[in-house]
């Protein structure tokens, strides 16, 4: 192997580092990097939901203990908005009813 082989590598090396550091600036902005990894346990903390407010600071919803917080995130500061919002219930699961249940009638359709 010569020098060109070595200047070869060392190029198309940089151009992998620098696609791959570009893609997470871009997931970064688009809010991509905000995944939890769940575990079997319930947890007491979770993030709801974050939004861009612009280039520099974040707005968050954080849940803990049913009681949901507001902040604001940024880079040199945080700000708390509001706090002891009540959390909205969460749905009943839904039940299936089964093949043999008849489906109520959907408004608009005609019972002959």
């Amino acid at each position: 192997m010569d020098i060109s082989d070595y200047l070869r590598f060392i190029v198309a090396l940089i151009f992998v580092l620098a696609l791959i550091g570009g893609l997470a600036v871009v997931a970064r902005r688009f809010g991509l990097g905000n995944f939890a990894v769940a575990t079997g346990k319930q947890r007491r903390l979770s993030l709801i939901e974050s939004m861009a407010l612009d280039n520099k600071r974040r707005v968050v919803l954080i849940r803990r203990d049913d009681v949901e917080h507001l902040v604001i995130l940024g880079p040199s500061s945080e700000a708390v908005v509001e706090t002891g919002i009540p959390a909205p219930p969460s749905p009943p699961p839904e039940r299936s009813l089964g093949p043999a249940a008849e489906k109520p009638p959907v408004s608009g359709e005609l019972e002959r």
